[in-house]
């Protein structure tokens, strides 16, 4: 293997379909050239080149206090894989079991990059051809207006360090454009970015105004963008589902089906999470992915792969450095909370 080979810590335990299928898409991974560390009980994990197995059998993905859970059990499989991410062995986290576990882990090891109020969970949305970053997507239940402020400013350095996009427009999400809509903190927040002269703030938007490229990147607290994120991606599912019973129905209908295949298969694809690989947890020293629980081999894979492309780009380090020079940080006289947790998105 090449001596400047990625490395990727990833946990085995949590995940929906159970460490045998990660595995497999750590085997997967493994074999497009990224190495993979997994922590997880090596009797339910096969071998494969370009993988290592370390046996860490206990899982803390269902503990109602992952904080606590995390400084009670050093054995866990995502602590071990955390602090092998923190040790520098490996480069980058993988992991799809509980959100909160990988986050409190995570602070207590890796610990939020300097300046950072509260790291957040970003996901590049697929919406065919107006593709938008949503933060926070799953790591914060409550969020004060600096929190938020703080999250577009994050967002919008990534999607001009990441996708290229100049000047990224930001906006929140609320129940109304009106900047007197939503929760106190909303409205607070709308009123501190409209008056920052660092981003191109787009305002308020609704939910169904998301998918028609309002905005570049769109804010919310870690509650209501996992389950927006949620109905989006169920609302598609349901959607592609129904074209595929309806183009059953008759005989002219499969015919039609048939020459609509490609184009659908390709719409499916564009927006299929597992495609997509995860969310980025911005806002530690280091780089974390946090893919779906459900996730498959398939989408396992991509999540490490993801992690890779991130850390081949620097995401973490050019992403706080956009943040920096645009006087985004925490002063260090303002006091930081803990970040609270929100089901895995």
């Amino acid at each position: 293997m090449a001596a400047d080979t990625l490395t990727v810590a990833l946990d085995a335990n949590g995940a929906d379909a159970g460490p045998a299928e990660v595995a497999r898409g750590a085997a997967m991974a493994a074999a497009e050239g990224v190495r993979v560390v997994l922590f997880g009980p090596a009797d339910a994990l096969p071998a494969a080149p370009g993988v290592e197995v370390v046996d860490a059998p206990v899982s803390i993905a269902k503990a109602a206090d992952p904080a606590r859970a995390v400084r009670r059990t050093p054995e866990a499989s995502i602590v071990q894989a955390v602090r092998a991410v923190a040790d520098g062995r490996a480069d980058a986290l993988v992991s799809g079991g509980s959100t909160g576990a990988a986050l409190a882990a995570g602070l207590f090891a890796i610990k939020r990059a300097p300046g950072i109020h509260r790291p957040a969970l970003a996901v590049l949305v697929p919406v065919p051809g107006r593709p938008f970053l949503l933060l926070d997507c799953g790591a914060n239940v409550a969020v004060r207006p600096e929190h938020l402020v703080q999250f577009a400013h994050m967002g919008a350095a990534f999607m001009e360090v990441v996708m290229g996009i100049e000047r990224p427009r930001v906006a929140l999400l609320a129940n109304g454009e009106e900047p007197g809509k939503g929760t106190e903190d909303v409205v607070a927040a709308h009123a501190a970015l409209a008056a920052s002269g660092g981003l191109d703030f787009a305002g308020n938007v609704e939910g169904f105004a998301v998918g028609r490229g309002a905005a570049d990147v769109i804010v919310t607290d870690g509650f209501t963008g996992n389950v927006a994120l949620k109905v989006m991606e169920g609302t598609a599912g349901a959607l592609l589902g129904a074209v595929r019973e309806a183009a059953m129905t008759s005989p002219r209908a499969k015919l039609g089906g048939l020459l609509l295949r490609p184009a659908l298969r390709g719409l499916r694809d564009s927006i299929d999470p597992e495609e997509q690989g995860g969310a980025f947890l911005l806002g530690l020293r280091r780089l974390a992915v946090v893919p779906h629980g459900s996730f498959g081999a398939r989408g396992i894979a991509r999540a490490v792969a993801l992690a890779a492309r991130g850390v081949r780009a620097d995401v973490a380090g050019r992403t706080h450095d956009r943040l920096e020079a645009a006087g985004a940080l925490r002063r260090a006289a303002e006091p930081s909370a803990a970040a609270a947790t929100v089901p895995d998105p």
